[in-house]
């Protein structure tokens, strides 16, 4: 009977023994549910920021209050930009004008021109025929030379004046260069005084609000910050020996700290690209002096699925542990 128990016991040590052996032995990545602690709920977080510098006239948003997309939120003073804006609308108004007139300086001188050439024409025919007078003795050599002389005074009378004519028209065009700078800065000017109404580019909650009515900003200072809560999702750093079966659009059960009771369902979204140590300022390097593996963290996004009720309760930052069921099916998510 002794014997027949050592025999019993012995057999259980020795299954018990392989069995601890096969568990300790067994890949991390084997099991079917990998989850862990090293997970927050974040949100891509929209700073808002002014184009144009100015005094806040009005700021029409609290902390913390939900805003639809282009819902205005605050106004700066606009009435410097209103005074741009009426000056290059003058210049504007002048430069026009001066087109205008140009035509009719172009009209003039292109009449100068034909008068001139009607006048060289005369002269031409006067020089060939006192030319003709004085080689026959009919006439003097000195009205010969007068008229060689106008003929002359003409010729360059006619260069002068299509030289005016073309300086006319080269003007239309650099008027019209101006013209076109002039209403490139109108459009400019029209730009920056919609930017005095500061719009939500995205949905969300109002957080982080520094502007202040009566406060001076300047462009590119952060006013507040727009929290998409609708948007939100699941960032979790899994060991890198956890990801070997983890794949896009697998299901994930999420258990939220602050929220106990609560499972919320989603999907693997993405897996990161590096681990979040090869981003830091002074990345851990090993090739020289003594050498201590660590196992990295790689990021997974995780997406909520819709229309859970209580995933509205959720805020960026909380701490949560989803649980990734690499059995289930990720084909069709990738």
């Amino acid at each position: 009977m002794k014997t027949y128990l050592k025999i019993i016991i012995a057999l259980i040590a020795a299954i018990v023994a392989f069995s601890g052996f096969f568990i300790l032995n067994r890949p991390e990545s084997a099991k079917t549910l990998q989850s862990t602690d090293d997970a927050y709920v974040r949100a891509d977080l929209t700073v808002v920021a002014p184009h144009v510098a100015g005094l806040i006239s009005e700021v029409l948003v609290a902390d913390n209050q939900h805003v639809a997309a282009d819902e205005l939120l605050l106004r700066i003073d606009e009435r410097e930009l209103q005074i741009r804006l009426a000056n290059v609308g003058a210049e504007i108004n002048s430069l026009e004008a001066q087109l205008t007139r140009q035509q009719s300086v172009i009209t003039q001188a292109r009449a100068a021109v034909d008068a001139s050439a009607a006048s060289l024409k005369l002269a031409e025919n006067d020089r060939q025929r006192f030319a003709i007078l004085a080689r026959s003795g009919s006439g003097s050599v000195q009205a010969a030379q007068q008229a060689e002389k106008e003929w002359a005074t003409q010729t360059a009378a006619l260069a002068r004046d299509r030289a005016g004519l073309r300086s006319a028209e080269l003007q239309v065009a650099v008027l019209q260069a101006e013209l076109d700078k002039a209403r490139a800065e109108q459009d400019d000017a029209e730009l920056k005084l919609s930017y005095a109404a500061v719009r939500a580019p995205v949905a969300g909650v109002v957080s982080q609000r520094r502007a202040r009515a009566g406060a001076y900003t300047s462009v590119g200072e952060a006013l507040l910050t727009i929290v998409p809560l609708e948007e939100i999702y699941v960032e979790a750093n899994f060991r890198e020996t956890q990801l070997a079966n983890v794949r896009v659009g697998q299901a994930v059960d999420v258990s939220v700290d602050a929220l106990p009771g609560v499972r919320l369902q989603g999907r693997v979204e993405s897996l990161g690209a590096a681990s979040g140590a090869s981003f830091s300022l002074l990345p851990p390097h090993n090739a020289s002096g003594n050498f201590t593996k660590i196992t990295q963290r790689l990021p997974v996004r995780i997406e909520l699925d819709k229309h859970q009720p209580e995933a509205a309760r959720l805020r960026v930052g909380m701490s949560v542990r989803p649980s990734i069921d690499t059995g289930s099916d990720g084909a069709g998510r990738d």
